[in-house]
């Protein structure tokens, strides 16, 4: 038997969905053959098989969401290792534990002896001073001050990840965010995960129902009285109270969000929070590329298996603006702007209306445009089939979003964090407008006109630069010997 584990989809990832089962159980399963799907914090992914057999149980149904690490399911045949006898050696450990009588009491069962023991036991009082003593003040003061109650991390163990919070609860890097931006109370959350671990699912479920919220009232009483000034409490904002949450009723139609639509909802309220979103919009005449595409839509079909779009021309104008107004493609630190001198491009891609990735071009610096195209094309085609690694969608530096083959005129878009910026294209389209002729005066034609939209983070620079940027992208597009870049 081979036992198939939650795998480790990129560092920081600590917990996995299974969202689908591609076999059942006695089905057989060849090596390298997807057997289940992914989803986590990162990326949605497609699991191969490590091994040909047959799939002999699923110990993790669709909709679990279990740690790394953790056994999801089981592979025999002939194919397959017998790896059933190690599992149940390391099942058998804890049953040759100290009998019961033995073992300490139930409360220190977890290895929390220490902060039990700590609590229960305080040191005893002083013995009353004999007769003849001073008073009572006197005898006081010259008595050693009570030893100091324990620190109050001795209370929390220690989560295999090294964190954990007030309440003693093993809590990983995702769901402590979660809990701390949506202001809950652990203690409140019922955990469904491994010895009553809370998963990242158990805080979504919690958040939907509105429920855990921490008290409000408990945070005054525990500051001191004279913690603050008279001054100070008027000035200070009340905190906000929290939205009620929308109830479907019977005419309506409830749909449970799934992990990317929570994700995406997560990280464009949390852009929309941190940075200072500004938009400048700019028209682009697109027709020397479209006459340039048009003459090589035939042979580039043939050559490269799928159609030139306007994207790749972009997406090259973009990097080669970049290297003039290398800001825009930054992040926003602690005190300080941090410009990467490399452009890792993102292309956010649609996954049939049901939520958005945004896979990476790395290095795309050094990168032409049919070698810009040809990634564009690959990363949508796996995006789209589930098959993008943590790296595929790590470490871009500006993103691009592609509205335009909707017919859209000008669109927002949220900026992609911690990038400071994000473009974004709308339509193409045939549209009168005044050219220069050759005898110098001016007359009406029909080109191929669009808009690019840029939103930038305005902490990081100011309205001049991200207009000078933009209409440098703008000129590139317009001028640029397109002919000779497709040779």
């Amino acid at each position: 038997m081979t036992d198939i584990q939650m795998p480790q989809l990129g560092e920081t990832v600590t917990e996995g969905t299974i969202t689908k089962w591609f076999k059942n159980v006695g089905e057989q399963v060849s090596e390298d053959e997807p057997l289940f799907e992914v989803s986590t914090d990162k990326v949605d992914s497609e699991v191969p098989s490590p091994v040909s057999g047959v799939l002999s149980e699923i110990l993790v149904p669709e909709g679990d969401t279990v740690d790394v690490g953790v056994v999801l399911a089981r592979i025999g045949g002939a194919d397959a290792d017998s790896g059933a006898a190690p599992a149940d050696d390391g099942a058998a450990a804890p049953a040759e534990a100290p009998p019961a009588e033995e073992a300490p009491a139930p409360a220190e069962a977890d290895g929390e002896a220490a902060p039990v023991t700590a609590e229960q036991a305080p040191p005893p009082p002083p013995p009353p001073p004999p007769s003849g003593t001073p008073a009572p003040q006197l005898a006081a003061s010259q008595a050693p001050p009570p030893p100091p109650p324990p620190p109050a991390q001795t209370t929390v163990p220690v989560a295999r990840d090294g964190a954990g919070d007030a309440d003693g609860k093993l809590l990983s890097p995702v769901v402590r965010r979660l809990i701390a931006e949506n202001d809950l109370d652990p203690g409140q959350i019922a955990g469904t995960g491994p010895g009553g671990r809370i998963t990242r699912g158990d805080v979504l479920t919690a958040i939907d129902s509105g429920g855990a919220r921490r008290v409000a009232a408990s945070a005054p009483a525990a500051a001191p009285a004279a913690a603050t000034s008279p001054a100070e409490t008027a000035t200070r904002a009340p905190a906000p109270a929290p939205q009620p949450m929308a109830v479907a009723g019977e005419r309506d139609t409830s749909i449970p969000h799934t992990n990317i639509r929570r994700r995406t909802a997560e990280h464009m309220v949390r852009s929309k929070a941190t940075s200072a979103h500004v938009y400048a919009s700019i028209e682009v005449d697109f027709e020397s590329i479209e006459r340039v595409r048009s003459a090589a839509k035939g042979e580039w079909k043939a050559a490269e298996g799928f159609s030139l779009t306007y994207l790749p021309f972009i997406g090259r104008a973009i990097i080669d603006a970049i290297r003039e107004f290398p800001q825009v493609n930054s992040s926003f630190g602690e005190n300080e702007l941090i410009v990467h001198n490399y452009v890792n491009l993102g292309i956010a891609v649609d996954l049939d209306f049901k939520g958005l990735m945004v896979p990476v071009i790395h290095e795309a610096e050094g990168k032409r445009l049919r070698a810009i195209a040809r990634e564009v094309s690959d990363l949508a085609r796996r995006a789209r089939s589930k098959q993008l690694s943590p790296d595929d969608i790590a470490g871009g530096t500006f993103t691009i979003t592609n509205p335009g083959p909707f017919g859209t005129t000008l669109t927002l878009p949220v900026i992609n964090q911690p990038q400071v910026a994000i473009i974004s294209t709308d339509a193409v389209k045939r549209r009168p407008v005044v050219v220069d002729l050759p005898d110098g005066s001016e007359g009406i034609a029909i080109h191929s006109t669009g808009n690019l939209t840029l939103t930038w983070d305005h902490r990081a620079f100011d309205g001049a630069y991200a207009a000078a940027f933009i209409n440098r992208v703008r000129e590139i597009l317009e001028t640029r010997d397109w002919a000779a870049e497709l040779a």
